[in-house]
């Protein structure tokens, strides 16, 4: 059997202003990240507890929030491709399953996203070409 390794994030919330709203719209609380990013499980079945084995993943998380605040957005998939692409820079990363999800979408209630899942070759067609698919 061959061994998976991903390193996964839940409902980070970004501070972002995506869409526009008239004043009359219900207009978003919150914008939920959820990220999946599969790597070597070499790093992760680790002989020593040390992080010169393992990816270190707070530069990219950082990168993100920074991407997040940098501009208004139109669209959640504007974002999740810039993710995307900020994700391609680190060769340790082999395929990416991201969704972006915002709340509430009606009178306090409800979900709505975006989800993008590239596996390994698609994600090299990213990172090599450093064009949207």
């Amino acid at each position: 059997m061959k061994a998976h390794a991903s390193i996964e994030l839940f409902d980070l919330e970004l501070v972002t202003e995506i869409g526009t709203y008239g004043k009359c719209d219900i207009q978003p609380e919150v914008h939920l990240l959820n990220l999946a990013l599969e790597i070597d499980s070499k790093q992760v079945l680790i002989s020593s507890d040390e992080m010169r084995y393992v990816f270190d993943y707070d530069p990219l998380i950082k990168e993100i929030d920074q991407l997040a605040g940098l501009v208004k957005f139109e669209t959640q998939e504007y974002l999740i491709t810039r993710i995307a692409m900020a994700c391609a820079a680190y060769s340790e990363i082999k395929a990416i399953e991201i969704s972006l999800r915002k709340a509430p979408v009606r009178s306090g209630n409800g979900s709505l996203g975006v989800r993008l899942k590239l596996d390994e070759a698609a994600f090299n067609e990213i990172r090599f070409s450093k064009q949207i698919l």
